[in-house]
């Protein structure tokens, strides 16, 4: 059983049909105070109908509409009355169903255009002339539906974004989520709140207030335990489950051996501090020879996760009181990640605390911060008072170092991971640039490089820095360090940590590649 917290209020949904973009749409929305959530495209009519949304808008896709077995949402759901926006996409399924024509363009449009407002009444209101908008589809319309106007255009497309405004039906070829597309917040606030009439009654002190509620009337007096890290995410559930039920909440702190340099100490100290009742248990043996000779990255994910509840199971069994509730720090960008109520994107990865659940779990699951992305969770934090200490610190994944370590997992490579990421972080800090960057450690794998070592050759390890910035982990981009910075890191690394002959530097943003790799 999960704990139901979602927010009672109004709210835009996004029907996902495959899009890299969809939870910017979400992020956009809510940045204008509109409640958003993120649904598969195949709700039908029934199930949006219960889920009583403002407006519905309907992501991009990798897919044509004129191919065979293209995602198509449920015909009825232009029978609600609801307002609908589509994007690039989400454009095509509109001119489709009112019997427009989609062609394949003679010339792919991707990249920056300069869009012209052709009407400012409504979804480009208080719009004047043009903005440069980001362009991605191969697909055009070569005719619009009757009832329908243009509202916009580029060189390349005559009809860049139209309107059925009686409807209150409107398509859009480019993306005004991203952030290349000038005034794009304000097109997607003008059909949230002027075109849907969605009250905008989403922010951070109301979810705190109305989740504490949520907490106290649905968990009563059942007894919670609570995974803690030290991270942000789970610290800040900690804190919350704190204001809410104190006395009735356990915290623990599993140490599984794959921790940054020094977090034992440092976390327990600061986690202490803060007035949380934190149970330390090292269980790093137990982790590590589980994950003895496994290389595939989704299998080590799991392993973690499983092992996490079996610790987790175990304590419970252990403890005199009896816990009916294991909290986690769960956010939207895992579950989005984990393919969990999402459109027909693949699962990208399997976090450990959503996919990772093994079914005979005994224990119903909290998870306070599922709809909130990263920035909105430092937030209540802030307002939680959590202190700086805490809250500034790099995001750090569950699996820790399995997710940091390519191939199999040795003592080794944990050794030159733990030390070589240190060395990172503390370069960072020296250089005042720790505060700036989103993310910073140091991975190894199976890759080695010859070597000279004072007069010897050596024949190490390969270590990858990687340094990025970002808002919310959906996307980010590679950090460009200044190139003193980097000399101080390699330096030290090879000079410091036994065994490595090589350091590189990874600058691949988010998408392609993702921020940790594995």
């Amino acid at each position: 059983m999960l704990l139901e917290v979602e927010p009672k209020m109004d709210k835009i949904i996004v029907l996902d049909f495959g899009s890299q973009y969809s939870h910017l749409i979400c992020r956009r929305i809510r940045e204008a105070n509109v409640f958003c959530e993120i649904y598969p495209y195949n709700l039908t009519s029934e199930q949006i109908t219960k889920l009583s949304p403002s407006g519905i808008v309907f992501s991009g896709g990798p897919a044509s509409v004129y191919t065979e077995n293209s995602p198509k949402p449920d015909k009825k759901i232009f029978e609600l009355g609801i307002p609908i926006l589509g994007i690039c996409y989400g454009h095509q399924i509109i001119v489709d169903n009112f019997k427009g024509k989609i062609k394949r363009s003679n010339t792919r449009e991707y990249g920056k255009a300069i869009l012209t407002i052709d009407d400012k009444s409504d979804l480009f209101k208080n719009f004047d002339g043009s903005i440069n908008c980001w362009m991605s589809h191969g697909d055009t319309a070569e005719s619009i539906p009757t009832g329908f106007k243009v509202l916009a255009h580029t060189e390349s497309s005559s009809s860049a974004a139209i309107g059925n405004q009686e409807k209150k039906f409107y398509g859009i070829q480019f993306h005004p989520e991203v952030i290349h597309t000038e005034r794009g917040f304000e097109i997607l606030k003008n059909f949230s709140i002027n075109i849907s009439k969605a009250k905008p009654e989403w922010n951070i002190m109301n979810f705190i207030e109305s989740t504490i509620e949520n907490i106290k009337k649905q968990v009563g007096n059942d007894k919670i335990l609570c995974a803690v890290s030290g991270g942000i995410d789970s610290t800040t559930v900690a804190v919350l489950l704190n204001r809410a039920i104190h006395d009735n909440l356990q915290c623990i702190f599993v140490n599984h051996g794959l921790l940054r340099y020094g977090e034992e100490s440092l976390v327990m100290n600061l986690l202490t501090k803060i007035g949380l009742n934190v149970l330390y248990i090292d269980a790093s043996e137990r982790f590590l020879t589980k994950l003895k000779g496994v290389t595939d990255p989704e299998e080590k994910r799991k392993i973690v996760g499983r092992e996490f509840i079996n610790v987790f199971q175990e304590e419970v069994k252990n403890e005199k009181d009896q816990f009916q509730w294991l909290a986690q720090g769960t956010l939207y960008p895992d579950v989005i990640e984990s393919g969990v109520s999402v459109g027909p994107a693949s699962i990208i990865k399997t976090h450990h605390n959503v996919g990772g659940l093994p079914t005979m779990l005994n224990l119903k699951v909290l998870e306070p911060l599922r709809y909130l992305y990263k920035d909105e969770v430092k937030k209540v934090a802030k307002i939680l008072n959590v202190p700086d200490e805490l809250l500034n610190r790099h995001p750090f994944p569950g699996p820790g170092l399995a997710v940091r370590i390519i191939g199999e997992i040795t003592p080794e490579k944990i050794r030159i991971s733990k030390r070589a990421s240190k060395i990172v972080e503390d370069e960072l800090v020296n250089a005042n640039l720790y505060d700036s960057v989103w993310q910073a450690y140091a991975a190894v794998g199976d890759d080695k490089a010859v070597g000279v070592i004072g007069d010897g050759r050596l024949y190490g390890n390969i270590v990858i820095i990687r340094v990025v910035n970002s808002i919310d982990a959906m996307t980010a981009d590679w950090t460009k360090l200044p190139y003193h910075v980097m000399e101080r890191m390699s330096n030290r690394i090879t000079n410091e940590v036994d065994g490595v002959s090589w350091v590189t530097y990874a600058i691949s943003s988010k998408p392609p590649s993702t921020i940790e790799p594995q």
